[in-house]
């Protein structure tokens, strides 16, 4: 077989490769459930009012005990709908049989409204033709939605514009009835993007119509290189040891990680899962840092508060500017490539700092204490951290986080990948301006191992550990502590 060259585009689909097939937003289990019942919710609350406003009269008059009617029934309805089921995915993508546990739950949903009001000697209060025509259509709209909804679901997925792109590792028997088991569902979510096995006599050929890649270190290259959401190991769970060795290397990795059951498993198969790989038996055993609705919540927290910290430093950025401009000739900013997101390059803005007529040294020395390179300015916006504000600019355009691993220069990332056990497990998010480690006081020049042991062990914990609380915790910690640190010069 032909040797995969990584330098050229990888043979996935029965041979050929786009990198346009293989994107996409990737839907998953959470991200529907999500999106279901909110919909549902608002449906029942537009139903509410809208029946208000033709049975009774204008909604702007409208009574406090059929407002509170109306969320009572949305609350019950999300409640009693989880515990039914009608929010897991195999529920979402059926909903003609689902159906019977619709009408359950609305109807439980409205018997608890009036039981409640029975007790509470309220019933009176309430029109009759208005909860008739409520429960009637809250139904129908929500029933109406879960069809639509189905129909367009069904044609992201078949369109790829919403499949979660799947790579296993293994070639074996497992791997096989795996396939099997991914492929007999409609619609189908996964897109097997390739096969990867670290033994020779079982990385080359194909299984089925996907080609075997490679090893360990060429999966590595390629989840680099394209999108992959998904890496399943599918190995004998005899082989333990050889299992775990395999979650710690792929643990760098931006990506969901399972483990698949071994053959017995698919001889008794569960009934359909509430999850995006139709109830095939495996465990995850390493999530991803930053997946269905946390994508969406970091981009809107870099999105708002950097846009917003952009403007306001706007009078600070333009001080800085005409000040170094004024003391040594050369450019105000300084670029510079790094190490970001999932190991891709990127260029970094800071303020100059240095004289130009220094040179370009062909490997970075890290600023140590009385460096006769750094101008008076620059002594003082290197203390402050002011000289990172461009990197406002980054968080703005998306390559860096507000709140993250700070990014390394790229010959530091080589050193110190070979000599740190999992060091690249810190690229699994964005780089950012402040992070963990900075305001724990792991900043500044790194000049011993154990320094940068301690970064790493920070960062990774971030990556593993990321809220949205956390992140505004390090920013409060930054405001206080992080600007002014003895080891940053």
């Amino acid at each position: 077989m032909k040797t995969v060259s990584f330098e050229e585009p990888l043979p996935i689909e029965q041979g050929k490769t786009d990198n346009s097939r293989i994107s996409g937003y990737p839907l998953s289990s959470s991200v529907l459930t999500g999106i279901f019942g909110f919909t549902d919710c608002f449906l029942l609350v537009v139903a509410g009012f809208a029946s208000y406003s033709i049975v009774i009269g204008d909604i702007l008059y409208m009574r406090e005990i059929y407002v509170f009617a109306i969320c009572f029934i949305a609350f019950c309805y999300l409640f009693i709908g989880r515990f039914a089921g009608i929010f897991s995915f195999s529920a979402i993508l059926s909903p003609f049989i689902s159906l019977s546990r619709l009408s359950v739950c609305c109807a439980t949903a409205f018997f608890l409204l009036l039981a409640v009001a029975f007790s509470l000697k309220i019933s009176d209060n309430f029109s009759r033709i208005w909860m008739y025509s409520f429960g009637f259509s809250s139904f129908t709209l929500v029933v109406v939605s879960r069809i639509v909804g189905f129909f367009v679901v069904s044609t992201l997925i078949e369109k790829g514009l919403c499949k979660r792109n799947v790579i296993i590792f293994g070639a074996g028997p497992q791997a096989e009835r795996l396939m099997e088991q991914l492929t007999q569902h409609t619609p189908s979510m996964q897109r097997i993007v390739g096969i990867f096995d670290d033994r020779k006599t079982r990385n080359e050929g194909h299984i089925g119509p996907y080609p075997i890649l490679g090893n360990m270190d060429q999966l590595k290259r390629f989840v680099r290189t394209y999108k992959v959401d998904d890496i399943i190991i599918a190995l004998p769970w005899t082989a333990d040891e050889r299992q775990v060795d395999l979650v710690r290397q792929l643990r760098e990795l931006p990506t969901h990680i399972h483990l698949v059951s071994d053959l017995v498993g698919f001889r008794f198969p569960n009934k359909p899962s509430p999850n995006h790989f139709g109830g095939v038996p495996m465990i995850e055993v390493v999530d991803s840092p930053l997946s269905d609705w946390k994508v969406a919540i970091k981009w809107l927290e870099d999105r708002i508060l950097g846009t917003l910290l952009l403007i306001l430093s706007v009078p600070v950025l333009l001080a800085i500017a005409i000040a170094i401009k004024l003391e040594s000739k050369g450019p105000v900013l300084f670029k510079q490539k790094r190490f970001g997101y999932n190991n891709q390059i990127f260029e970094i803005y800071k303020f100059r700092s240095m004289y130009t007529d220094c040179g370009d040294a062909p490997v970075t020395v890290q600023a140590s204490k009385n460096d006769p390179r750094i101008t008076r300015v620059g002594r003082i916006i290197r203390r402050t951290s002011l000289d990172e504000l461009p990197q406002l600019l980054n968080v703005v355009l998306g390559t860096m986080s507000l709140v993250g691993p700070r990014p390394h220069a790229v010959d530091h990332n080589e050193e110190y990948a070979a000599l740190i056990d999992g060091y690249f497990a810190r690229h699994k998010v964005k780089p950012g301006i402040t992070g963990w480690a900075q305001v724990n006081g792991y900043r500044g020049e790194t000049n011993t191992l154990d320094k940068m042991e301690a970064r790493v062990q920070h960062d990774t914990y971030y990556c593993e550990n990321w809220s949205l609380m956390f992140d505004l915790q390090i920013l409060v910690m930054t405001a206080f502590v992080g600007f002014v640190h003895r080891n940053a010069y």
